[in-house]
Parts: structure tokens; sequence; C-alpha cells
């Protein structure tokens, strides 16, 4: 048994017996939910795990196209909400949108599936051509030169030099090929595997676009307006994604580079299709009769409008469906929008997908500044600030946080040491334990630490709070940009402790994810209900909608900077680990320190920020001594 797997179930068990309790004092209807969007996530995260090793070995793209493809796509994925989410509570209602989100992301997740043939890429030296013969996926791949009918291993020297290991005498190669003697080219690349991947991630995109924002809102649905049970509905369900994203990156990255990409993907989609099957009958024994827990809520808001014929026999539903489909070729488009460059007056080139960003922040900034200026008193104007400050500030933390997906995924495999024990196979009795993890399954370490730690947070604040000492949400913006820095600083703390083959120890790369977790248990929660409360109703939710631009905003620059740390590959092997080592040292230190900055920044600042919420950015309980104002229960 993998040892990941193992500690997983130890995790899931402790963790999820009290949260299982305490759901059978909720709606029925929170289990479909909670079961639905934990499969959801499952499939988001497992094809997450596996997607920059699939762009740089299987179709061997090189480090920096394949970052920034690899941010385009999740830019996107948050980008999309926003018209998912207006479509449902104009037309639609939550039920149709999940349920039609569901089936998209079911034939995108499967269609991943479909790896085809991998590229293939070969050395020229001296107007002949050598193959490159690739073996495994992630960080248990292997890559070989072929010379004369034999296969031999290769590197870099310090010149960069291509040094052959083993080369006998006569060979058609000499041993050493002098730097700018040689050169690489990928001598084939599977154009219909290569528009299957594309089409896949359109399809994943529309699909969150419509399920992602409905599933969240259908939640509160379950509740009466006052129901006090309503707060912990939302933590029992923020677990049910956390404990889906947990295991998607133990099961897919482990199939996925152990047995073969198609095992990967195609698990994620088996996950995605048994989520949908749940939410649409309503119920967890799907295969038998019943009647469905959330018949009740997330209809649609006039569903004699949506039934209406408005283009010819088609009515409004079927149009909205087919209008979906339609979408996913403009953002098959939006997807590589990334390689085009379009001309800019007085900016040169630019690309298309930066200037879709720049254009919904500049429309939802120019909305806002005129909303404050004309709607607003001076005191909810001041909170609309300090709510954008916050959303400002999130951009900076979310691009240094979603280097996990890319960057951190690409080092786990290249410079860290995945083997637990000096003897990778211990035998427990009956049980063999493998103590080795693959580089995918590193990205369980987040989500993990989430299921042990998000509830002890949750009674810190509580506690903080009682004692009048919860720090201020500025100030907790502050501790978390301190504290994804710091992640940084322990990873290139973690170089001088590099073995013979450049690869750091398990240990620094656990640690750097715990403190990205303990930062992101200080923004995430805490932003989401700090723009809820600083925000008029009337603009509550545009200004979720902003907070979803500020992520898929920071996606963007999280690729822009992943592709810093890019570093020369053959056939998707590093070819100087030790160079490829710095290269992360350095992009990881100046990107830590940054965050460190700004978070001190943040901190020092907030005493003066949090006074433009006028109450509403902290969350101080009355002494019992004093009688203080009533704190109104929130929602």
């Amino acid at each position: 048994m993998n040892i990941v797997v193992a500690l997983g179930i130890l995790i899931t068990l402790v963790t999820a017996i009290p949260v299982f309790t305490q759901m059978a004092k909720h709606p029925k209807g929170l289990h479909i939910l909670f079961f639905a969007e934990m499969w959801e996530r499952f499939s988001y995260y497992g094809m997450r795990a596996l997607l920059i090793f699939y762009l740089t070995q299987h179709f061997l793209f090189d480090d920096g196209f394949a970052s920034t493809q690899y941010g385009a796509y999740t830019s996107l994925v948050y980008l999309l909400p926003l018209v998912g989410g207006f479509v449902a509570d104009r037309y639609l209602g939550n039920r149709k949108a999940i349920a039609y989100g569901a089936l998209l992301l079911v034939a995108g997740h499967l269609a991943m599936g479909i790896e085809g043939r991998p590229s293939e890429e070969a050395l020229q030296y001296e107007g002949s051509s050598y193959s490159l013969v690739a073996e495994g996926r992630g960080g248990l791949r292997t890559v070989q030169l072929e010379v004369d009918g034999a296969l031999y291993d290769f590197s870099a020297n310090r010149e960069g030099d291509l040094v052959i290991a083993g080369l006998p005498d006569g060979a058609s190669l000499p041993a050493t090929l002098p730097a700018g003697s040689f050169d690489t080219e990928v001598t084939y690349q599977d154009q219909r595997g290569l528009a299957i991947l594309y089409l896949a991630l359109s399809l994943i995109i529309m699909g969150v676009g419509f399920l992602k924002a409905s599933i969240s809102s259908i939640v509160g649905q379950l509740y009466d307006e006052h129901d006090p049970r309503r707060d912990g509905g939302f933590t029992l369900y923020y677990y049910g994604i956390n404990l889906g994203a947990f295991w998607a990156a133990i099961l897919c990255g482990l199939l996925g580079e152990t047995v073969g990409w198609w095992a990967g993907f195609g698990l994620a989609g088996l996950g995605m299709l048994l989520g949908f099957i749940v939410f649409v009958r309503g119920r967890l024994a799907f295969f038998l009769p019943g009647r469905n827990l959330l018949a009740n809520v997330g209809n649609p808001p006039d569903p004699a409008a949506l039934k209406a014929r408005v283009l010819g026999p088609l009515n409004r539903e079927t149009v909205i469906y087919l209008l979906g489909i339609l979408g996913v070729g403009v953002v098959y488009w939006l997807i590589q929008a990334h390689q085009v460059r379009l001309p800019v007056p007085g900016l040169g080139g630019i690309d298309a997908m930066l200037l879709l960003l720049i254009a919904g922040a500049a429309v939802f900034l120019g909305y806002i500044s005129w909303y404050m200026n004309a709607k607003c008193s001076r005191e909810e104007g001041q909170r609309l600030l300090l709510a954008l400050i916050l959303i400002v500030v999130s951009v900076v933390f979310w691009a240094l946080f979603e280097q996990a997906g890319s960057s951190m995924n690409l080092f786990a495999a290249r410079n860290t040491n995945l083997e637990l024990a000096p003897q990778r196979l211990i035998e427990l009795g009956p049980i063999t334990l493998d103590m080795s993890l693959t580089a995918s399954q590193t990205q369980s370490f987040n989500s993990g630490f989430i299921l042990i730690f998000a509830p002890l947070f949750a009674g810190l604040w509580a506690f903080l709070a009682r004692m009048q000492r919860n720090p201020n949400t500025p100030l907790k913006f502050g501790l978390a940009l301190v504290q994804v820095g710091l992640g940084f600083l322990v990873l290139v703390w973690g170089v001088q402790f590099a073995d013979d083959s450049y690869r750091v120890p398990l240990f620094f790369l656990a640690l750097a994810y715990l403190l990205h977790t303990t930062g992101e248990l200080c923004l995430s929660p805490v932003g989401l209900s700090a723009v809820t409360k600083l925000s008029p109703a009337a603009v509550v939710s545009f200004m979720m909608a902003g907070w979803f631009l500020s992520s898929a905003f920071a996606q963007y620059v999280g690729g822009l900077i992943a592709a810093l740390t890019a570093t020369d590959t053959v056939a998707g092997q590093v070819l100087d680990p030790e160079r490829a080592l710095a290269g992360y040292a350095q992009v990881f230190g100046v990107i830590g320190i940054i965050g460190i900055f700004l978070g001190v920044v943040m901190g020092a600042a907030s005493f003066g920020l949090k006074a433009l919420g006028h109450g509403r950015a902290e969350d101080q309980l009355p002494a019992p001594s004093e009688p203080g104002p009533e704190v109104p229960m929130r929602e």
C-alpha cells in the first residue's frame, strides 16, 4: 500500500467522524450537495495535479509555455463563473445550471483520458538525428539517448556541454558534445491529441462556469433566513470540497504517474460522473427509488419564461444550452489566447487573455467607482474602498499560492526527494508499505492540512473574539502574505540540504505547504466573509464577482511567475538538475521576500485600514461585564 493512501485513510477517519455526526443535524439536501461538490472537486483537482506534467512530458511543451498555458486555463476557470452565475440567477435556476455544468465536466474530464500518441523529440548533431527515448511519468520519468541502437544516460556539465555516460569508443557521437554544437527539436506532436486537450479543457472551464457559483448558492437555500445552522452547514460543505481535493491528488496522482495519464484523468472523470448522478437523482442511494432531496430548492426564478419559445421552435432553456455549447468554442480560442498578440496603441502587442482580464477589471472598477460616488454614504463608500483593497491584496496572495499546481509541482518532481525512508518498502505484518510519493501526490498536502487545521482556526478566531483580541481583517491578510512568503523561503532554506542528485528533503516541501495552508486560512474564508460584510446589499453579488475576477487575474500572474522558473529540458527531462535547483531557489527567494515585505506593509497599515470598515473589519464580542451592542447573527 502507498504510504500516502494509508495516511489519507487515517486523516479522513479522524476528521470525518465529527463532520458526519454534525451532518445528521442538518437538512438532508446538504448530504447531496456535500457529495456532489466533493466529486466535482475530486475531478478538478485530480486533473490539476497531473496537468503541468501532461503538458511538459506528453506534449513536450517547454516550461515557460506550459506554465503560461496552465495560468490561462486556471484564469478562465475562475472567470467563467461570473457569466454562469448570472445565467443561473436570471434564467436557469441553480439546479439546472449545476446539472448542465456537471454534464459538461463529465465530458471534459473523460476527454482528458484520450491521451493519444506521445510527442517525440530528437537530438540534432552535425546533420544527424538521435532519438530521445522516454519512460514513465511525473517524478518517475527517465529519458535516454539512443545512439547506434543502444540507450545511454546523459546530463549537462557546468559549461553546458552534453555528457553521454558509458558511450563506447568508435560511437557515431562523441561522449561530450560542446555547448552550442547540438540542438533538440520535437519531431512529432499529435495535433489531433492536442486539439482534444484544448477541447477537454474548454468543456471543463465551461462546466465549472455553470456549476461553481450555483452549487455554493444552493447550500444557503436549504436553510431559513435565520436558521442558526446555516454557518455550520457551509463549514461542513467546505470540508467536502477539501476532502474531494485531498483524495484527488492521492489517487489520480498515483494512477496518472504509475499506470498512465489516461488512468489518472479517467478516474477524475468517473468521479465527476458519480457526482453528476448523485446530484440529478437527489439522493445518495441513486440506484434506488425515492424522492429527490433537493426538489424544493434551486428552481428557475420564472419557469414559464424559461419554457417560452424565443427562437422558432426552441424555448429559452434550449437556447441557453446551445449557447453554452457555442461558448465552448469561444473558450477553445481563449484558452490559447496567451499565444496571440493583439496590437494595442501605445502598448505594442498584448496577449488576448491579459486584455480580457484588463477589460473585466476596468468594467468592475468603473461600475464600483460610480456606485461609491453616486449611491453610497461616506461610511458605505469607505467600507467599499476597504473591500476593494482586500480584493487587490488577494491577487498577490493567490498568485504566489497557486504556484502549487505549476512551479512547485515541477519542483517536487525534479528537485525533491520523494522517499520518506531509506528503505522504500517496509513490511508491517501482512501489509507492505511503499514509503515513496509520486510528485503529484504532494498536491494533497494543502487540502490535507486544511482538513486538520480548519476547525482549529475557526475555534481560534472565536476564542480571540471572545477575548477581544481577534486580529482585524487587514491584519489577517498581512499575516497570510507573510506566511506564503515564508513558505517559499523554507524551500530556499532546504536547498542547502540537497543530496548529491540535487533533491531537497521532502520535509521542506511539506513545511512550505503547511505555511501556505495556514496563510490560506487567514485569508480565504476571512476574505469571503469580509466582502459580504463590507458591501451594501445592492452590490454584494457584484463584489463577489470581483473577488472571483481577482482570482482569475491572480491565476494569470501566477502563470507568468511560474514561467520564470523555466529550465532547459530534453524530452521533458531536466538537463541540469543543479541549475534547475538554483533557478527555483532564486525565483522562490525573490517572491518569498516580496510576500513577506508586502505582508509587513499590510500589517502595519491594518490599524489605519480597519477604520475604513467602521466596525465591520473586525469580529470582537463584547466583554461579559460590558453590555455593549448586540452582535447580529451573520448569514
